[in-house]
């Protein structure tokens, strides 16, 4: 029986360009025996209220063709459902396509991937913010690159990844290390100045930045990686060393794992699969098994 699929679309993907994939990517689904319904919202919540009426409707997988954040949103309407997630990356980063083995680079061999229909049941975590909470299924940053996000997000010059170089500059005058309280489990929550905190369920963001570089999909557990406090030269040295995910090694970086996760500091937002969540105290819960994902 020939698949059906609701492919929700993200046209501003890279600032628009991946729409000329979309015919291509779709033909390759058609002539692989698929009928195909597609989603295009006026907005993000536009988008989330069509795919959650689409899984309602129970088709054989909700494909997201785009990048981390259309696989967020597309998160939220499959979670708790048996409708599979399919994922065909057409974004800047495609770090949750990355970290679950698809095709991040070409849209047409993930296209043949989501055609196998062959599911895998990963992870997902809760987050809770003081805008309210919802899931993530990659990293959630908070400090340094969540206000790098904060400050690029303002700028309307220049475009793509150039835009995030120059707000990372930009912020990097005026920042200071921030307090944080970190609470992991049910144990007692510890202090300290701290340049970012990241937690993981998946290794990567920002277009391949290993930030948590053994996080695994699926193990039923977060890691929380901690940079503590700085000076502005040392953390320019290290912090290129995350695209390798060597970081680790240094004496002011720590990795731990667990299952929640409680994030307290002053004037902290926070971002995960790199939307926009909200400002803190951020908690963090996996919850193991809670997606299927075609790869």
């Amino acid at each position: 029986m020939a698949p059906h699929l609701a492919l929700l679309v993200n046209p501003a993907a890279r600032g628009g360009r991946t729409l000329r994939l979309l015919e291509p990517v779709a033909r390759r689904l058609r002539a692989g025996g698929a009928e195909l319904s597609v989603i295009v919202g006026d907005d993000a919540a536009d988008a989330l209220d069509r795919a959650c009426l689409a899984v309602a409707e129970r088709p054989d997988a909700l494909v997201a063709f785009g990048g981390d954040g259309l696989v967020h949103l597309a998160v939220q309407a499959v979670a708790g459902t048996d409708v599979p997630l399919g994922i065909i990356p057409a974004g800047t980063g495609n770090d949750i396509a990355a970290a679950l083995g698809l095709a991040h680079k070409d849209p047409i061999a993930a296209a043949g991937t989501v055609l196998r229909m062959r599911p895998r049941a990963v992870d997902a975590a809760r987050i809770g913010t003081g805008d309210g909470e919802e899931l993530f299924a990659g990293v959630v940053c908070c400090g340094f690159d969540s206000r790098v996000n904060e400050r690029a997000n303002r700028l309307t010059w220049p475009p793509g990844m150039a835009r995030y170089l120059l707000a990372t500059a930009q912020e990097l005058r005026s920042f200071e290390p921030i307090p944080f309280r970190v609470t992991l489990d049910d144990g007692e929550p510890y202090e300290r100045e701290a340049m970012l905190v990241a937690v993981g369920n998946t290794s990567s963001y920002g277009a391949g930045m290993r930030v948590c570089p053994d996080a695994l999909p699926d193990d039923g557990l977060l890691d929380v990686m901690m940079v503590e406090a700085l000076g502005k030269a040392e953390f320019l040295r290290v912090f290129p060393s995350v695209y390798r995910g060597t970081h680790v090694t240094h004496r002011a970086v720590t990795v731990r794992r667990a299952r929640s996760v409680r994030l307290e500091a002053p004037g902290v937002v926070a971002y995960a699969d790199g939307e926009r969540i909200g400002p803190g105290p951020v908690t963090c819960e996996i919850r193991p098994g809670a997606l299927t994902v075609l790869t």
